[in-house]
Order: structure tokens, then C-alpha cells, then sequence
């Protein structure tokens, strides 16, 4: 048996820390964690006739993932999560529970070709975890169990991707230190973490997941790992910048990858955003010089500079 078809329940840190909801106390988070779990037990019994994805929205985390899943969900032919949210963090935080548990969380495909009977599109069903691009095992695990399956990689500049990441861990009560401290405790909360994942499967690091603020950022890292997994051409990667600017140019660059039609526009409002305050000019340079070796190699990857570089 495949480490992916193990059962075996998943270590007492990751059943307190996932799933989780922004916003939730912990009676409501029990009640959806019960409905959730109500969810799969069913879906399993008719798991062989459920759909599974063609395409993993991967990365990179408070990059606009949010907002392109919930914009490619408004096509007919496309069809995620039956979940009321979009990660379903199969590959990285609940491979143990087997393929199983993954397919039961997709619709029926006898309904969606219902569904999609009047567009003449063959449906197509998708899901997206932003943690997938850093966790060291998922892109071969995604690779080995979606064969032919294509990525979709959504890029914000670093400095403000990490700013907006820590926010997001205070909002979801997950951080407690200010974000200049966070920072300087990252070596440390990250040490030996993203080795120990990388050789025990089993192995579950909430720090690796929860607080990897800047190194997330060294995107250049990751899209050579997943070129290597995937090849270029099962890639897509998306400027946010450019995304943000143009959300119906990129939203049609992104169906066209896909390979389904354009069937109109979904409505362009941005999701999962967070006001904070600004962030010190200080730290803002002082992470800018840290990126800077790397985004010169990113640039060099694409062919382009990307937004956060160009000159106005």
C-alpha cells in the first residue's frame, strides 16, 4: 500500500490545526469540521463516480489564488471543491488519508455532464491549496496521482506577499508576534523543518505550513522544483500584479490554458483581501535587498521582468 492510501490518523497537531476558517470560534469550527467530515463520509461511498482535478491552482499563498478560484468557479464547465472553500490540502497536510478521501471532496461527473449538457463543454473539475508550491513533497504527489494534470502559479511581490501572509496568520489567531519579530524568528521556526518533510512522508510541520513569511517569497526556488515535476508547458504562471490590474485579460490567458472556452466573464471583484497598516520603510528596503538576487533570477526564468521590478 502507497503512502497516499495509508489511513492511519493524522498526528493530534494537524487535527487542531486544520481546517480551519477565518472568522470562526471554536463551537462553529467544530460544527463545520463535523459537516465537513459528513461531507467525505458520503462522498467515499460514490467516490468512482466522482470527478477529479485537471488543474491545481498551487501556489503562491496571498498571491490572489482566492480571487482566480472563485472567478474560474462562475464558468459552467469548471467544477471545484464541493466544499465551501477552495483548499482542500490533500497533497501536503492529509495525503495519509488516501486517494479516497480526495476524490469524495469532487462532484459526481454524471452531474456535472448534466450540467454542462447545454454548453456542449466537457466538464472540468479543479481545486486549489497555495501550499502545494512550497511543501516539499506535493508536486510529485500531485504528478503521481493526477498524471497529465496542469499548475497554476499566481506571483505577488514578495515583500508585500509576506506582509499580507502574516496578517492573514493574525487575523486566523495562528501568530502571535509583531511582523518585524515573526521575520527574525522565521531560521529559526523553519530550521531543519523543510529537510525532516522532504524525507518522512508522514511528517507534519505547522511551522513550515504557518510561518515561512519570507521564504515563501524565493519563488525562483519553487518554479524550478515544479518545472521539473511538471515541464513549462503544464505551467502557468500568473504575474498578480498584471492579474490584478487586468483580471479579464489574465482570466481568459488562464481558460485558454485550461483548454476550455470563453463563455463569458465572471463578476472581477477581489476576494480574501485584509487591511493593515503600512508597513516601516525600514523593513520594507531591508526585505526588498533580500529579494533582490532572487527576483533577478525569477526574471531571468520568465523572460520579463515581473510587476513588482518594472520601472514606471
Amino acid at each position: 500500500m502507497s503512502v497516499g492510501e495509508r489511513t492511519a490518523a493524522a498526528p493530534e497537531s494537524w487535527v487542531n490545526t486544520y481546517p480551519t476558517w477565518p472568522g470562526c470560534g471554536d463551537r462553529e469550527r467544530l460544527v463545520r469540521r463535523a459537516a465537513h467530515f459528513g461531507v467525505v463520509t458520503a462522498g467515499r461511498a460514490t467516490r468512482w463516480g466522482r470527478m477529479l482535478p485537471s488543474f491545481l491552482i498551487v501556489g503562491a499563498e496571498r498571491g490572489g489564488t482566492t480571487s482566480m478560484y472563485y472567478y474560474l468557479s462562475q464558468h459552467p464547465a469548471l467544477f471545484s471543491s464541493i466544499l465551501p472553500k477552495k483548499e482542500v490540502h490533500f497533497f501536503d497536510l492529509a495525503y495519509h488519508r488516501g486517494m479516497s478521501w480526495y476524490q469524495s471532496h469532487f462532484p459526481l461527473a454524471a452531474r456535472a455532464r448534466l450540467a454542462t449538457r447545454s454548453t456542449g463543454v466537457a466538464p472540468v473539475a479543479y481545486e486549489g491549496s497555495p501550499y502545494y508550491m512550497f511543501h516539499p513533497l506535493a508536486p510529485e504527489r500531485i504528478n503521481r496521482h493526477l498524471p497529465g494534470s496542469k499548475v497554476i502559479v499566481l506571483l505577488r511581490d514578495p515583500v508585500e506577499r509576506a506582509y499580507s501572509a502574516h496578517s492573514n496568520q493574525l487575523g486566523m489567531r495562528h501568530e502571535t508576534e509583531p511582523f518585524e519579530r515573526a521575520l527574525e524568528l522565521e531560521d529559526a521556526r523553519l530550521a531543519g523543518e523543510g529537510e525532516r518533510l522532504a524525507s518522512d512522508p508522514r511528517y507534519y510541520s505547522r511551522r513550515h505550513w504557518l510561518f515561512s513569511y519570507r521564504t515563501r517569497g524565493q519563488y525562483i526556488e519553487q518554479l524550478e522544483r515544479l518545472e521539473k515535476v511538471f515541464g513549462r508547458d503544464r505551467m502557468l504562471v500568473i504575474d498578480s500584479g498584471d492579474f490584478f490590474a487586468d483580471p479579464e485579460t489574465t482570466y481568459h490567458e488562464t481558460l485558454d490554458f485550461i483548454g476550455v472556452p470563453r463563455l463569458g466573464n465572471p463578476t472581477f471583484t477581489p476576494k480574501n483581501g485584509r487591511t493593515r497598516s503600512p508597513m516601516p520603510e525600514s523593513l520594507r528596503a531591508s526585505l526588498e535587498e533580500h529579494y533582490r538576487p532572487y527576483d533577478e533570477r525569477l526574471a531571468a526564468w520568465l523572460g520579463r521582468e515581473p510587476s513588482w521590478r518594472r520601472q514606471d
